[in-house]
């Protein structure tokens, strides 16, 4: 991959294993929107900038080089070999290597924390346009401005500090309903230092989804989505019902628990569960795998 700086961005010459929708449309991230040219326009670490691919090159808008260095250059994760990833995956049975096929050009986005808690918290039995919805509304009446990119307003997410002293009346937007008092509580729970979520990553994997679900309204799933999204633990393996449905259709009988799910995952994925959870998801979710069982 060759970086090079352009007029008010930079451009990814040669790169590999980065396909925009498999990236922005695989369930990982919600602060990301398709554009009427099939570019990508998202808010992450408090910038605006606007993706687009053409062959091999892809084009990042709204940045500069130090900034690419300083954040983008992480946020998506380009210095992992993601073709060895696959190799591996691919080794390990058929459904892998079909999964891995069909979403090869996903690449796990390093969010922050935070955020990534909120967001999947306003996840749980929620329908990804209301997620988006809530999220936007979150930052746009308690986030930094960030400024006008393409004739539309942009803001951060929110710091724990400025939901610390709301009520829920503050935050009734719509999609996020039952779970304001999960954000509330997060909110408090940071800001009063009861939980480090940011010193969660240098924990062990079991040791950290122990912490997470001190969180009231987190859970297996929501920790495991928090480790991997933002904490770089890939040994991690979210299951919610496009995971279970695919893990039931070609793994583990039907009514497996999730807690035996996880184990089998566990087992047999090992390391890389969350790559695998990633594949197996896009797949199973963009071809309705097991939707009628």
């Amino acid at each position: 991959m060759h970086v090079k700086e352009i007029e008010n961005g930079i451009v990814l010459e040669n790169i590999k294993d980065f396909e925009l929708p498999h990236i922005f449309e695989c369930g990982q991230c919600f602060r990301w929107n398709k554009e009427e040219d099939g570019s990508y326009t998202g808010v992450a670490f408090g910038k605006v900038i606007n993706l687009r691919k053409e062959h091999d090159k892809v084009y990042i808008d709204n940045t500069n080089y130090n900034d690419f260095k300083n954040i983008w250059h992480s946020y998506f994760d380009l210095d992992r070999d993601y073709g060895k990833i696959k190799e591996k995956l691919s080794a390990i049975d058929e459904t892998m290597k079909t999964s891995v096929e069909f979403g090869y050009g996903i690449r796990i986005l390093k969010q922050d924390e935070w955020e990534t808690l909120i967001s999947f918290i306003i996840s749980a039995n929620n329908r990804i346009p209301m997620i988006k919805r809530a999220i936007e509304a979150l930052s746009e009446n308690y986030g930094s401005y960030i400024g006008n990119y393409r004739g539309k307003k942009y803001y951060s997410f929110p710091k724990p500090e400025k939901l610390y002293n709301l009520s829920l009346e503050d935050i009734n937007f719509k999609g996020i309903g039952f779970r304001g008092k999960y954000i509330l509580n997060a909110a408090k729970l940071v800001v009063n230092k009861e939980i480090d979520i940011y010193n969660l990553k240098n924990l062990e994997t079991f040791k950290a989804r122990e912490e997470l679900m001190k969180f009231s309204g987190v859970g297996p799933k929501v920790s495991d989505c928090v480790m991997f999204f933002s904490m770089d633990k890939s040994d991690a393996f979210p299951i919610d019902v496009w995971v279970k449905r695919v893990m039931e259709y070609f793994y583990v009988p039907e009514g497996t628990s999730l807690k035996k799910i996880q184990k089998f995952a566990e087992e047999k994925f090992g390391n890389l569960a969350g790559f695998a959870q990633q594949y197996l998801f896009y797949y199973a979710r963009e071809l309705k795998i097991g939707k009628n069982k």
